[in-house]
C-alpha cells in the first residue's frame, strides 16, 4: 500500500539475492547531488593517471593548498594521497552570518601493480602535485623446473 502514496520516496526492501538495486543507487546519487551542503564523502580532488613504458605519473589538483597540507603514502601497491586544510584563525569579535571556509579533508587511493617502491618521487608546484611511480623490472614469468 505504501507504494501507492504519491510524492513519497519509495525505498525498496533489501533483495535476497545480493544483487544491486539500480533504482536505489540512482535515488541515493540524486539525493546526494541535489543536497545544498556537500557531504564529506563527495568532496574530492581531481587527478590524472598516465602510464609510460617505465613509470606511472599522477597529476593531482590542489588549488589553495600548501605543500605541507598534503601527505602521500605507498603501501601494498596502493598510493594514498590525502590533504588536510584548516583555514586561518578568525577573530572572535567578528560576527559571521555564514562561514564555510574552515576545514576540508580529502583523500584518494589508487592501485598500481609492479612498482619499484623505493624510487617514488613527488613535486608540488602551482597547486599541482605530480607523483612519479617507477615500474619494477619485469621478472621472468616462465620457469623451467628440472626434474631430478
Amino acid at each position: 500500500m505504501a507504494n501507492l502514496t504519491p510524492n513519497k520516496k519509495h525505498k525498496a526492501l533489501p533483495r535476497r539475492d545480493n544483487m544491486v538495486d539500480l533504482n536505489s543507487m540512482v535515488d541515493d546519487y540524486l539525493d546526494e547531488a541535489q543536497s545544498p551542503v556537500p557531504s564529506p564523502t563527495t568532496e574530492n580532488f581531481k587527478l590524472d593517471v598516465k602510464e609510460k613504458d617505465d613509470e606511472y605519473i599522477v597529476d593531482a589538483e590542489f588549488p589553495g593548498y600548501n605543500k605541507e597540507d598534503i601527505q602521500i603514502n605507498f603501501n601494498y601497491n596502493i598510493l594514498a594521497i590525502s590533504a588536510l586544510k584548516e583555514d586561518e584563525e578568525y577573530d572572535e569579535d567578528e560576527r559571521y552570518i555564514h562561514r564555510e571556509r574552515s576545514f576540508s579533508s580529502v583523500e584518494r587511493q589508487i592501485y598500481f601493480p609492479n612498482v619499484a617502491e623505493g624510487d617514488i618521487t613527488a613535486s608540488f608546484e602551482n597547486g599541482i602535485l605530480q607523483v612519479h611511480i617507477p615500474k619494477a623490472k619485469e621478472l621472468e614469468m616462465e620457469y623451467f623446473i628440472l626434474i631430478e
